[in-house]
């Protein structure tokens, strides 16, 4: 299957260029991995910049933004990496202070790192425009909360939706959505919002269905345990990333368990472009690298020593290695033709050498 092509040859984020034409844009999602600790945060920033990422992405909600702290069956999970505990306990763990997004966005100045955020509501939109955020990402499951993503696409930033759990219909609306209201720059994202996820679920191809049927570019947001899906993704029309990282799996909190360590990172940064670089263009021309090798494929050698006037037969003349000669294909029609001269085994056949 082939990439397909958007319209939209591009996008650009803090001045880096995100499209099939240039290295797949990753992201490292520092999410709740943070435990609580901004200086667990600041380490998990230099590690994604070791690692060659190209952004930090944070999540900008609270406990009460996201949810009410409610006794109620609906609001316990039930099942699942999170089971027996409610939304507001979990997101009251999980969520990344308001007061640490400041010092965050000038770690990522330092760093030279990008940064941006999944706004939640609009009051979180309003603190990341404070902060000059360059892009922001709708999370998969506000993908239907179509008037958040039409606050968003207001203001005009580069936007990256994710589809997890959506359907075409649900897809097609976000993308309306952000279009209709003045987004320009839009990535979306194939995802499964399963935590983790395992890779048979993943179904890549549906990427390069997505880039058609919705005129997008398209990456993929992964929540398996390994960067084999995630690089096979670039194949498939993927250029743009986006994973979990963290200082350590067994580091305890809501999001680690699933998350890329900096030697998985490193290899996902690499390895991405190892294979967006394979992909290159459709070229049948022979490659530099093949050229030092076109000695050794077949050609036409005289195999007995032969004299002038002699009749060019299967026994003293063969297809062998290595391509001096003239090419196999003209084999059946010397056959039969005459030698014009002597010449000894092992001499490379010429089209002069006989009548």
């Amino acid at each position: 299957m082939t990439q397909s092509r958007s319209k939209q040859p591009f996008i650009s984020i803090d001045g880096r260029k995100i499209g099939l034409e240039f290295a797949p844009y990753i992201i490292a999602e520092l999410s709740a991995n943070h435990n609580g600790d901004i200086k667990r945060a600041f380490a998990i920033m230099e590690m994604a910049k070791r690692s060659g990422a190209d952004a930090i992405k944070l999540q900008t909600y609270t406990q009460d933004t996201l949810t009410i702290d409610c006794d109620q069956p609906d609001f316990q999970i039930n099942g699942g990496l999170w089971d027996a505990r409610s939304l507001y306990d979990l997101y009251s763990e999980a969520h990344m202070p308001w007061d640490w997004h400041k010092p965050l966005f000038d770690k990522a100045k330092q760093l030279g790192i990008t940064i941006f955020s999944s706004p939640f509501d609009n009051t979180a939109v309003d603190l990341l425009e404070d902060l000059n955020a360059p892009a922001y990402k709708i999370a998969s499951f506000e993908a239907i909360d179509l008037p958040l993503i039409k606050y968003v696409a207001q203001t005009k930033k580069p936007l990256i939706i994710s589809t997890g759990m959506a359907n075409q219909d649900e897809i097609s609306e976000a993308i309306a959505t952000a279009k209709n209201n003045g987004c320009e720059q839009l990535v979306v994202l194939h995802c499964v919002s399963g935590y983790p996820a395992p890779a048979s679920d993943y179904n890549l191809r549906t990427i390069a269905d997505m880039a058609e049927r919705f005129n997008v570019l398209t990456g993929l947001s992964d929540h398996t345990i390994d960067n084999v899906t995630a690089i096979s993704s670039v194949c498939m029309g993927a250029c743009l990333i986006e994973k979990h990282v963290t200082l350590s799996r067994d580091g305890g909190g809501p999001d680690d368990s699933f998350s890329l360590e900096e030697p998985e990172l490193t290899q996902l940064c690499r390895d991405s472009k190892i294979a967006w670089q394979a992909m290159g263009k459709v070229d049948y021309t022979r490659k530099e690298s093949e050229k030092g090798n076109m000695v050794f494929r077949r050609s036409l050698y005289v195999v007995k020593d032969v004299k002038a006037g002699e009749v060019l037969s299967s026994q003293n003349v063969r297809s062998i290695r290595p391509g001096y000669g003239i090419a196999p294909k003209y084999l059946e029609n010397a056959i039969g033709k005459v030698f014009k001269q002597n010449l000894t085994r092992g001499t490379a056949l010429k089209t002069e050498h006989f009548e």
